[in-house]
């Protein structure tokens, strides 16, 4: 097993926000696949961590992954996306989890600040995500897309060059 010292458990978040509260420490919080990490994920997580002091990101499993993109996906599994994200500097805490969302994460972190990337608005956030962000009064914020970064265009990249090949 790989060593992933940023990993939070779900039983920890509680005390953990807690502690950051007493410290007087704004908590900004993300999520996503991070399927296949590349420069416009790290971009994302760098902005999202100058939103505040503490920057702690959901990652989705394995099995939450393929229910939201697939039977292809995920391409690396869980540890080894946990593992690439705990290398960044910018990330203080990961937080795997199985959920399609992560409202119920939500609930416990109380994030100050929450960061989506990606062409995300107020209307295409989702819904379970957004009402426990307005329970706990989060500040929301959208950070703009590296244009020509993504996974999907990645993927069609690589298929793109395997298909040329002789």
């Amino acid at each position: 097993m790989l060593p992933i010292s940023k990993r939070i458990a779900f039983s920890d978040i509680t005390a953990k926000r807690e502690q950051l509260r007493q410290n007087n420490q704004a908590l900004v919080f993300t999520n996503g696949c991070f399927d296949l990490l590349h420069i416009g994920h790290v971009y994302a997580l760098v902005k999202a961590k100058e939103e505040g002091d503490i920057l702690w990101v959901g990652v989705n499993s394995d099995v939450s992954v393929r229910a939201l993109k697939g039977s292809t996906r995920p391409i690396y599994p869980q540890e080894a996306r946990l593992y690439l994200l705990n290398a960044l500097q910018c990330i203080d805490g990961l937080i795997l989890f199985d959920g399609t969302d992560c409202a119920r994460e939500l609930a416990l972190i109380q994030p100050d600040v929450y960061v989506k990337s990606g062409h995300y608005s107020l209307e295409t956030l989702n819904p379970n995500e957004r009402r426990m962000l307005e329970k706990c009064n989060a500040r929301i914020r959208f950070i703009p897309p590296l244009p020509n970064w993504s996974t999907t265009k990645t993927l069609a990249r690589i298929r793109e060059l395997f298909e040329k090949e002789p």
